[in-house]
């Protein structure tokens, strides 16, 4: 038995064959097209001085498996003779190739047509989700076999017209494994279980993929219990079958029968474990996701990208770039679903070197021209701080959607640039893309930021009059934004009480920020018992209420929020703020809790900072640390603040020239904004800080805000 080596080797061996022998059979041709290589096949075909109708058949075929349909028809058109099977196979070759009017043309001047040619056209329309032109021609046809009534069963179920489908399934005169497997699969997707226990019940025989579709159907519908006990009396289990029955536990949430099925099964392929990754993952067992990851001997792309994903969605983001930097350097070549993972998770870390290096890939794989991609990539340049590249990446594109429009509108929004996010909402207009409900929470966020209340309110009276959208609680939520920061916290309140829906946690909590801002502490108060009412498990009310009563020297009362707090078991998010360092995030909390590895260098670099400040005329503000404390604790506890200590780090590490670049995930203090202002003075250095509401680009000792955050 002669071993070739490899492909090309038995391509040598074949030719040497074909080149003693009168003709090359069409097999020969055939195999030359299944391996690609139709230059080769064609070559071989021209060379045989008989040509017989089949090597015409396989030829033409070679074409339309090669995407040219053009050079096949000009062969079709040079046959000498033809049979049925070479017109059935032009009616194929066009129906794969998606050109269903060019098919039936042939088939409207077939000679001659037999049930294959009937079904071919038939599947081409159900293909095509042409289901009418389908059954007009289904009626039609002279014999039907068992394939046909299949295919038009197929097209009903996937168009969703369970109804007629179950009908023509009860006229079928000969129904095979496939036929019934079909007919559980549509009645499963429709809910109606006990006519397809009916049907797999009544089986005469059947196979894996029957088992394996009503195991599914269970365990869609939330019957995991009943698909159970199918799966155990099951002769044969595929790894489909397995796949089957641990989606469905992870659907409902039951992680741990998942994780006990998938211990228990003899072997583990990539697409099962890439399959439990993810169902770990979305229910929060991120810890055992990643074990699965870990103990797996072979990994394909959709393992990166699964692990990737769920760390992006569980707000593990460090860990999405450590994975993502992993990838890399063990050769895995990044496709798309992971590449799209990491923009996201960039936007939130808003690490712009790492955003960089994800556009250059997407670049390199001939994907930026995509609409979608380049939607994903604004948000992520807006989001890290970078609007100039956002804008030209945005003006590249002549027909936008209306997801790119929104994602400048809103990242316009998120810089407090009213004005540019306004024009692009004009221009938007003028385009003729129709505005929905993101597009005005952007337009009135930017006006909200920007202190554009005149605006802001024209644009939210002309949802309903001119572009006849209802508006929903967040377009509330960010009139009572844009009202409070404007020091109009009545008018706020009476907006509130007049809207057509209850209002919610985010309506009542702009208003509580605007109070907070403006010192209002008597609204204040009613708005936070409103909020805890509203979100008990909610720390903001908390504090807020605390605050306020802390200000005013009413330490009973604030002895009894704490109490309360205690008692519920609310907890205070701590700030944390993060900048990136050579394509590495650095971590800072408040405080001295979980210090960086660098904490007593960076607490100099501040002590050195904080000397040159009160030169500057920097006082700290300790309104800001509202506790029972001495004023030298205060300025203690203002000195600790994480976007302070993430600052001096960028000072300590990042050359001249070199924008500082901060994320932080609560709002920015009053204290901190003055600090970073006039640190930005003194050391005539670019911050850029974004917080949870906005970005703040502080300069020449000023802010982008104008102080209007």
């Amino acid at each position: 038995m002669i071993k070739f080596r490899s492909a090309q080797s038995f391509c040598i061996q074949c030719q040497r064959h074909c080149s003693s022998t009168a003709a090359p059979t069409s097999s020969q041709i055939a195999y030359y097209v299944r391996l690609g290589q139709i230059e080769t096949a064609r070559k071989l075909f021209d060379q045989t001085p008989d040509k017989t109708t089949s090597s015409w058949n396989s030829i033409i075929s070679g074409y339309f498996q090669n995407n040219q349909p053009n050079e096949a028809q000009h062969l079709f058109d040079e046959m000498p003779q033809r049979n049925t099977v070479s017109w059935n196979g032009l009616i194929s070759g066009y129906v794969k190739n998606g050109m269903i009017k060019k098919a039936r043309q042939v088939f409207d001047l077939m000679p001659e047509r037999n049930v294959i040619s009937w079904t071919s056209m038939v599947r081409g329309y159900v293909e095509e989700r042409m289901i009418s032109e389908a059954e007009a021609l289904f009626r039609r046809m002279p014999e039907k076999n068992v394939i046909s009534w299949t295919v038009m069963l197929g097209g009903l179920i996937h168009e969703g017209r369970i109804d007629d489908a179950r009908r023509l399934y009860d006229l079928m005169p000969v129904k095979d494994v496939v036929t019934r497997t079909s007919m559980i699969g549509g009645l499963c997707s429709n809910g109606r279980l006990e006519e397809a226990r009916e049907i797999f019940d009544s089986m005469p025989q059947r196979n894996a993929v029957s088992w394996t579709t009503m195991i599914s159907g269970y365990a869609q519908n939330g019957k995991v219990d009943v698909a159970r006990k199918l799966f155990e009396v099951m002769p044969e289990r595929n790894e489909v079958t397995w796949t089957a029955m641990l989606m469905g536990y992870t659907r409902c949430g039951r992680t741990e029968d998942a994780w006990d099925l998938f211990k228990a099964m003899p072997d583990k392929p990539v697409t099962v474990c890439n399959t439990m990754i993810m169902g770990l993952g979305e229910n929060g067992e991120v810890s055992k996701a990643r074990k699965v990851f870990d103990l797996m001997g072979e990994r394909d792309d959709s393992t990166w990208s699964s692990m990737i994903k769920v760390y992006e969605r569980k707000g593990r983001e460090l860990e999405a770039v450590s994975l993502f930097r992993s990838m890399q350097s063990e050769g895995v070549k990044p496709h798309f679903p992971s590449l799209i993972s990491v923009l996201s998770v960039c936007a939130s870390l808003s690490t712009l070197d790492h955003g960089r290096q994800t556009h250059a890939h997407l670049i390199r794989s001939k994907l930026d021209d995509d609409v979608y991609v380049s939607s994903v990539l604004i948000t992520m340049y807006m989001k890290c701080g970078d609007v100039v590249k956002a804008k030209i990446l945005f003006d590249r594109f002549s027909c936008k959607d209306i997801v790119m429009w929104n994602s400048m509108i809103t990242g316009y929004a998120q810089h407090g640039l009213g004005d540019e996010a306004l024009q692009v909402f004009r221009d938007m207009s003028s385009s003729g893309i129709q505005a929905d409900d993101v597009t005005f929470i952007g337009v009135l966020s930017a006006c909200s930021y920007s202190g554009k209340v005149k605006e802001g309110k024209e644009v939210f009276d002309s949802m309903k009059s001119k572009y006849k959208i209802e508006p929903i609680t967040g377009h509330y939520a960010c009139m009572v934004d844009l009202l409070g920061r404007a020091g109009q916290l009545d008018e706020a309140m009476k907006l509130i009480n007049e809207m057509p829906v209850e209002a919610d946690a985010i309506v009542w909590g702009s208003l509580m920020g605007a109070c907070r801002n403006h010192t209002n502490s008597d609204m204040a108060e009613i708005v936070a018992k409103k909020l805890v009412e509203l979100e008990p498990k909610n720390a903001g009310p908390y504090v807020l209420l605390s605050n306020i009563y802390a200000s005013k020297g009413r330490w009973g009362d604030v002895d009894k929020v704490r109490k309360k707090m205690r008692h519920k078991k609310v907890s205070k998010s701590p700030g944390c703020s993060w900048i990136e360092v050579e394509k590495e995030v650095h971590m800072f909390t408040g405080g001295e809790r979980t210090p960086h590895r660098e904490h007593k260098e960076i607490v100099k670099k501040w002590e050195k900072l904080s000397g040159m400040l009160r030169e500057a005329g920097y006082n700290p503000d300790g309104a800001f640390v509202l506790h029972d404390v001495d004023e030298e604790e205060k300025v203690q506890s203002l000195r600790l603040h994480s976007e302070k200590l993430a600052v001096a780090y960028g000072l300590m590490k990042l050359g001249e020239g070199v924008a500082i670049r901060v994320m932080k995930n609560l709002r920015v203090c009053g204290d901190c904004h003055t600090a970073i202002k006039l640190i930005a003075n003194v050391t005539r250095r670019e911050i850029i800080l974004r917080d949870a509401n906005r970005f703040h680009h502080f300069k020449d000792g000023l802010c982008s805000c104008r102080d209007y955050w």
